[in-house]
């Protein structure tokens, strides 16, 4: 059976982050680390062996080791280098929406870990620059009659919630935090996305130099439509956050669906995972 063609050109993907760590803009990097930091301080447990996957694996760590032991870290390649049952801790740090098969790094970081460790992963979720989308399909709609991809399709929460089951986790969990960030007009904001290194690098995005009245007018329609306030326009950030165990005997069965309510802190906590939710 052939594979599926690549969603995005992992070369470009390279560049674009090597220029962003140049001069990193760090705002969404910073709040995703926070509150993967916040959820482990929910866990009554220590770690040993961890692993930190990403572009910016190397500052995770290091902020993480105030949280945890000391972190290996690594890239968000398509095969990761992690030994079977090697880690008791995996945190995929704010680069899932990038994996051409995010079910598939979800499923490597379960197998590296140790009966009943704990994966913790961050990604951006669908409702993120859903004004820029806007904005870019309406413009390029006006002047060329038809859409080409222009920001990256991200999966929304329930759609990742599901792959953590099929990943095979136990007590899945998946939450978001969605921020609005105020930015002077459509430049700067896509003047902050080159500095994440999250600007287009889909494998189908039209290469052809648009034309010369594209991006102002999309910065008109961006600032009439999306406005914050005088002068200001908005942009949507939604970060995912997903949980889950390696499957071990002895772990808390989940209840049947719609007969209890759980608090990402009691399903992050093993010494909570014995008592039933309120």
């Amino acid at each position: 059976m052939s594979r599926p063609a690549p969603l995005f050109d992992r070369a470009a993907l390279a560049l674009r982050r090597a220029r962003a760590a140049r001069a990193p803009v760090d705002v969404l990097q910073n709040a995703a680390l926070a509150e993967i930091q916040e959820r482990l301080t929910e866990v009554n447990r220590s770690f040993t062996d961890i692993a930190v996957i990403g572009p910016r694996a190397a500052v995770w760590a290091q902020t993480l080791r105030t949280t945890v032991a000391p972190c290996a870290t690594l890239a968000d390649t398509d095969r990761l280098d992690l030994a079977p049952e090697s880690l008791d801790l995996a945190v995929h740090a704010l680069a899932l929406h990038s994996a051409d098969d995010p079910l598939g790094q979800l499923i490597q970081m379960r197998h590296a870990l140790r009966p009943d460790g704990l994966m913790l992963a961050a990604c951006f979720g669908g409702r993120s620059l859903q004004e820029l989308r806007t904005v870019l399909a309406q413009t390029e709609t006006a002047l060329r009659g038809g859409l080409s991809p222009r920001v990256a399709p991200m999966a929304d929460i329930r759609d990742l919630g599901a792959l953590l089951q099929r990943a095979g986790f136990a007590l899945p969990v998946a939450d978001s935090v969605t921020l609005t960030l105020s930015y002077p007009d459509m430049f700067a904001l896509i003047r902050d996305l080159r500095g994440m290194g999250e600007t287009n690098v889909l494998a189908a995005r039209d290469r052809r130099i648009p034309p010369r009245d594209f991006f102002p007018r999309a910065a008109a329609l961006y600032a009439a439509d999306h406005a914050l306030a005088p002068d200001r326009i908005a942009a949507t950030a939604e970060l995912v956050f997903l949980a889950g165990w390696k499957p071990a005997p002895g772990q808390q069965q989940p209840l049947r669906p719609g007969s209890a309510a759980m608090r990402l802190a009691d399903a992050l906590a093993p010494g909570a995972r014995d008592r039933t939710p309120d």
